[in-house]
């Protein structure tokens, strides 16, 4: 897998944190629905959490100040990436700790889905219908533009997908 992490380095942290910067309706960040992280069981890092948030999504947050690609990973991670040119970086993050489960748009025919997620996750979770996102007052939002699925790094990841018990489709690419 080519890693791009160097590139994290030589750019601006607001150039790596893409559309989770939304310009427009007043939004800044978008926040994974509570009710999908508290289904997949505690985080020990989110390295992409937003700097004002209503609940926590693991015990260690890093935000766009932080930076999350260059910090160290520890535990088991939770990463709702920036959606846009910079996802692929953080999901070849995810898959070089390999205790992470990323929440992205389902693109499954990209480029970046095939570098990052078909030859290195252990499982994947399809989601019935479209999630709604919350902005960072706690309010939620529309429904999403795209799909979205769950991409479980490691064995233990793959397993919380399968029993968490959202609606969807649960589809392994590893042998357990």
């Amino acid at each position: 897998m080519n890693t791009n992490f160097e590139r994290a380095k030589e750019e601006k942290a607001e150039d790596l944190f893409g559309e989770h910067i939304i310009k427009n309706a007043g939004k800044d960040e978008w926040l994974t629905p509570p009710e999908i992280i508290k289904a997949l069981g505690a985080f020990d890092l989110d390295p992409c959490a937003p700097i004002k948030r209503p609940w926590a999504s693991a015990i260690r947050h890093y935000t766009i100040a932080d930076n999350g690609l260059l910090l160290p990973w520890q535990g088991r991670v939770w990463c709702n990436p920036p959606y846009g040119t910079s996802t692929g970086i953080w999901l070849q993050r995810c898959a070089a700790h390999g205790n992470a489960i990323a929440l992205t748009f389902a693109r499954t025919e990209t480029k970046m889905f095939f570098e990052t997620v078909w030859d290195t996750a252990d499982a994947l979770f399809f989601f019935q219908g479209r999630i709604k996102f919350y902005h960072i007052t706690g309010k939620q939002g529309e429904s999403a533009g795209a799909p979205s699925v769950l991409i479980a790094y490691g064995q233990q990841n793959a397993e919380a997908l399968n029993t968490a018990g959202l609606s969807g489709k649960y589809i392994r690419l590893k042998p357990a």
